[in-house]
């Protein structure tokens, strides 16, 4: 016999012990349910029975219809506020969690009791009666939609309110169209659990209105008079409301589909005209500081720069989404910080997949104030996606539902497309793609975009100008061909993927000198026996036969179309060299190796470690640049 695995015999004891729980729950009932199947006499008809259980179903509902109204706007307000003022409120409404019922009857009487100033002003109507019930039934139970609303809320992707700002949408219309639908089980779950709770409440009811008898006051009242023989009818009745109940907590809310019949007759979007972007941001998110400015002369740039470096921050400031204290934005020639970001006419696809899961493909696609169908079909036919377009989020693929992301911003012609590492979360070929499907829509719709991204390459691809980010600072910008001539620092050779990133020294002769070789670049105005930082593109180091420097090859990796051949120079000097030449290399063969001085950079100063996206070292330094 086999043992068993450790996580199989630690599931023993949880099971058990959780056994244990059902059962401590299970037997009273099923003792009763024993008790009255034998009883002779279970007072079902003992008057003023089915009155009191009117009164407590019908003021549970009244109270749970209360708390919904009022105690939803509160959760999703707590859930998006960060104020002192809204954590004091998040405390309070523990409070009637946190004293016993008894005592939330004498706080109410304190409030609405019938020598009150309310109780006065309604003629001592709000106790003892129906409404003294709903007083107390909700005052004891709105915790419970509060606190579980308020949890489903805050566990909302924040993303996906922001992208439905981008499409139109206003405050309201995100509570009722995002908010709602996303919180709805967690919503639900707390109204059953508020209807129980009042249904079942005793203490502060029976302080504040004994009569109407409510059933948990009523039963109670015959306990009290003649003992357990006529508490079995009213305790058979709360068991099967609460049954009831809970069955209809496990219906599944219904997710709807709705594409149409057909799909509208595809209407290509106008062409459009070309907006460059503009900035001069200065904004706090937390304790972290963006100050960039920029004014872009494309009307497809690229931001570019590692995690953390402030590239979303300037995205969504240039969406709008952080409002108009960033500083002044603009859209081509059109200033447009004072502009709310419903107004502002962008597309915004942030990082990830941000749909709303209770939608199909058509409705997410059409969700746009505006969107216009007849694009929105014509997005979902370019993408592919027409055939899915009754599909929820869930049944789609990663690729999919990226897709579907972009014809969602695309359906309202937007004048600005703001893309926020569109394709990172993709496998290779997926994202190669989409890549490429995004560049001919650049060309042939005209779309202005903005695109944030970490790989250089897909930087160049659907950029004619990259804006270099660091540390919440603009480094450089310019062309993909400038950037890769002439990177500024150490730290933004490293992002924009190039390997070779070296020390050296400034020679004899006010050459470059490295690994003990003199590589016979120049570097005017730079003190003999100073300390350089140098670089070089793998696909610029030659080797041939003609190469003035022996090396020796240390490793080869194939990479399909090219291979990268990794050699040692001189005095400890390693390069990694990339070639389409498909002669054979192996480890320790001679080669003969060419640096142009032309595509070798050299900044002033020490500090290069080698280490490939570190962005620190020489690039924190104030190096100069001066090569090639």
């Amino acid at each position: 016999m086999s043992a068993r695995r450790p996580h199989e015999r630690a599931g023993g004891p949880l099971a058990w012990l959780g056994t244990l729980v059902l059962l401590y729950l299970a037997v009273p009932v099923v003792a009763f349910v024993v008790r009255l199947a034998g009883s002779s006499r279970t007072g079902f008809s003992t008057p003023g029975l089915f009155h009191a259980l009117w009164v407590s179903a019908a003021a549970a509902t009244i109270s749970t219809t209360l708390i919904a109204v009022f105690g939803i706007p509160l959760a999703w307000v707590l859930a998006r506020s960060r104020s002192r003022l809204a954590r004091v409120v998040g405390a309070a409404v523990y409070l009637p969690l946190a004293v016993p019922p008894l005592i939330s009857g004498i706080l109410l009487i304190y409030l609405v009791g019938p020598y009150t100033w309310l109780g006065q002003l309604f003629g001592r109507r709000l106790t003892d009666s129906l409404v003294g019930v709903v007083l107390a039934q909700t005052f004891v139970a709105a915790p419970f939609l509060v606190v579980s609303a308020r949890a489903a809320f805050s566990a909302e992707d924040r993303s996906v309110e922001e992208v439905a700002a981008t499409l139109g949408h206003r405050p309201l219309a995100r509570f009722f169209r995002v908010g709602l639908p996303g919180a709805a089980f967690g919503i639900r779950a707390g109204l059953l659990l508020s209807w129980l709770r009042a249904f079942g409440e005793y203490g502060a009811t029976v302080l504040l209105a004994y009569h109407p008898f409510s059933l948990p006051v009523y039963t109670y009242v015959q306990f009290s008079g003649t003992g357990l023989a006529n508490t079995e009818a009213p305790t058979a009745l709360a068991l099967g409301v609460a049954l009831v109940v809970v069955a209809v907590g496990w219906i599944p809310i219904p997710r709807r589909r709705s594409q149409p019949a057909a799909l509208p007759v595809p209407v290509a979007p106008p062409a459009t005209a070309a907006v460059p972007v503009g900035f001069d941001i200065d904004v706090r998110v937390g304790t972290f500081r963006l100050r960039v400015a920029h004014r872009a002369r494309s009307h497809r740039t690229a931001i570019l720069g590692p995690s953390g470096s402030g590239k979303s921050v300037t995205l969504r400031s240039v969406a709008g989404l952080l409002g108009a204290r960033t500083g002044p934005v603009w859209y081509g020639a059109d200033a447009v910080q004072a502009l709310p970001v419903e107004d502002r006419g962008v597309g915004y696809v942030p990082q990830g997949y941000q749909l709303l899961p209770h939608l199909d493909v058509w409705r997410q696609v059409c969700f746009g104030v505006g969107a216009d169908p007849g694009v929105g079909a014509y997005w979902l036919d370019v993408f592919g996606l027409s055939d899915l377009a009754g599909r929820l989020p869930h049944e789609l693929s990663g690729g999919q539902r990226q897709r579907v992301c972009l014809a969602q911003a695309l359906a309202r012609r937007p004048r600005l497309l703001l893309l926020d590492e569109p394709f990172s979360a993709l496998d290779a070929p997926v994202r190669a793609e989409l890549g490429r499907e995004m560049r001919r829509l650049q060309h042939q719709a005209g779309l202005s975009t903005v695109l944030v991204t970490h790989d250089p390459e897909e930087a160049a691809l659907l950029s004619d100008e990259i804006l270099v980010v660091l540390d919440g600072r603009l480094v450089q910008a310019g062309p993909a061909a400038r950037l890769h001539s002439h990177p500024a620092s150490p730290a933004v050779a490293r992002l924009l993927g190039i390997a070779n990133i070296l020390p050296g020294r400034c020679g004899p002769g006010g050459r470059l000198v490295a690994g003990g070789l003199d590589l016979g670049v120049p570097l005017p105005g730079v003190e003999v026996g100073s300390d350089v930082t140098w670089c070089i593109h793998p696909e610029h180091v030659e080797m041939d036969r003609d190469g003035p420097y022996r090396a020796v090859v240390t490793d080869v990796a194939d990479l399909g179309a090219t291979s990268a051949v990794e050699l040692r120079l001189g005095e400890g000097l390693v390069l990694t060299a990339r070639s389409s030449d498909r002669r054979p290399r192996l480890p320790g063969q001679g080669c003969p190796v060419a640096l142009p001085a032309d595509a070798v950079t050299v900044w002033s100063g020490p500090g290069a470690d080698g280490a490939a996206g570190s962005g620190t070292g020489a690039g924190a330094l104030d190096g100069r640049f001066v090569g090639p």
